[in-house]
C-alpha cells in the first residue's frame, strides 16, 4: 500500500513558515481539487495521478519519497 505523507508535509511547512496552511491554500497553489487533496491526506491507499504527485512535490519542495512511501501489506497465511 502507498502511504501519503501530505499531512506531515503541511505540518512541516507550517512550522517552517510559522503560519497555518490549509488544504484550500494547497489546492489553489497546485491546481489540485480540494476533494482530491482530502482523499490523499485522509484515505489510506488513495489512488492519484503522477501529475498531482509532481505538483505536490513542487509545492513542498520535496522528493517523491518524502511525499509517499510504500508500506508492505501483511498477508494472512492461507
Amino acid at each position: 500500500m502507498i502511504r501519503f505523507r501530505l499531512k506531515e508535509l503541511i505540518a512541516n511547512k507550517e512550522f517552517q513558515e510559522r503560519r497555518v496552511i490549509t488544504i484550500a491554500e494547497v489546492a489553489q497553489a497546485t491546481g489540485i481539487n480540494r476533494m482530491t487533496l482530502s482523499k490523499i491526506a485522509n484515505h489510506p491507499g488513495c489512488n492519484t495521478g503522477t501529475e498531482n504527485l509532481d505538483r505536490l512535490c513542487v509545492f513542498f519542495g520535496c522528493k517523491l519519497e518524502e511525499l509517499a512511501q510504500h508500506i508492505p501489506v501483511k498477508k494472512d497465511p492461507a
